[in-house]
């Protein structure tokens, strides 16, 4: 929390002064006072908050690390969890990290800077992660489960899902398919890629080791590895990618290689606005991102307040959305 040292030292006057000001405005000269309102402003300084903070030993300020800004996945679910915890009066602070190591953050919710945390990321090698849950720290995953961590978590049910991509092609005919998945070590990435692969077999179509694919969740692999997919002979009649970023890389290679939709469908999941457009009309999984980011930020609070809380699981159900990607035979 910003102190009136801090609002002091910015506005280049005495700590007094910033008392003064904020205390009988009338008794300091104007300019004074516009130095002083305005660096506080400008750090957030309230010295209701302030006292209030030391009294609770809350900063009501909650931190979100997320994994990749440019997937509009994460922009659009931060979106949403900042509204959600603006709703209940809390302050964001945001960390982009494309790797598993989340020390700052760590570090912040371990000297109480802030009052939780909230995961968008987070993979089996978040020891760092492990190491604050079970030290009771206020944590909430979204979109992500680690391996043998009970700790609060939002998903949504990725195997079915995925499966139901299954269901979906195998029901119109398409049986020679290939499936393009994210990070191997994101159980996100996981029960897709099990979903998806699992139901394929079960409806007696399993997928050859040639078109199972990995691409990182990103937008440009994903490209690269569908036109090694549909240089191929025969080329799938199918691809399913674990996210809607891919899945764009996948249509940007489909243009290019002028193959009607017809040829090859391309299906991804989330179901992030860009999906919807129309020049991309991607047939996509949806995750109800709105109504996952309202629950963790109320779980997140729940678990500030009672930290002894037992773990908490809220799984979400997908639901599939047919658009122009996949034009089914009239």
């Amino acid at each position: 929390m910003p102190t009136s040292r801090d609002v002091a030292r910015l506005a280049g006057v005495s700590q007094a002064t910033v008392s003064r000001t904020l205390s009988s405005p009338d008794s300091v000269a104007t300019e004074t006072r516009v130095k002083v309102m305005a660096a506080a402003a400008s750090l957030g300084y309230s010295p209701h908050s302030g006292a209030r903070a030391m009294k609770t030993r809350r900063s009501n300020t909650v931190g979100v690390v997320v994994a990749d800004l440019s997937n509009p996945f994460y922009t659009e679910l931060l979106g949403e969890l900042v509204e959600a915890l603006e709703r209940v009066e809390q302050k964001v602070v945001i960390w982009s990290s494309a790797s598993s190591n989340h020390t700052a953050a760590l570090e912040s919710i371990s000297t109480s800077a802030i009052d939780g945390l909230i995961f968008t990321t987070a993979t089996s090698s978040s020891v760092e992660l492990a190491a604050a849950v079970d030290r009771r720290r206020p944590v909430v995953l979204v979109n992500r489960e680690v391996e043998g961590l009970d700790s609060d978590r939002i998903v949504s049910d990725n195997y079915a899902g995925a499966a139901a991509v299954a269901d979906f092609f195998v029901g119109n005919g398409r049986t020679d398919v290939a499936f393009i998945g994210g990070l191997p070590e994101a159980k996100t990435a996981q029960d897709r890629s099990r979903g998806f692969v699992d139901r394929m077999a079960e409806l007696g179509h399993p997928l050859p080791e040639h078109l199972v694919a990995e691409a990182s969740f990103s937008h440009d692999a994903a490209a690269h590895v569908a036109d090694k997919l549909l240089g191929r002979l025969p080329r799938p009649s199918a691809i399913f990618c674990a996210n809607d970023f891919m899945a764009f890389g996948a249509l940007d290679t489909r243009v290019r290689r002028a193959l009607p939709p017809e040829e090859c469908w391309v299906v991804g999941y989330d179901d992030v606005a860009m999906a919807s457009w129309e020049t991309l009309d991607l047939t996509t999984v949806r995750q109800p991102i709105r109504e996952m980011a309202a629950v963790a930020v109320e779980m997140l609070m729940d678990r500030v307040n009672d930290p002894a809380l037992p773990p908490r699981r809220r799984s979400f159900q997908p639901t599939l959305l047919v658009r122009g990607s996949t034009p089914l035979a009239s």
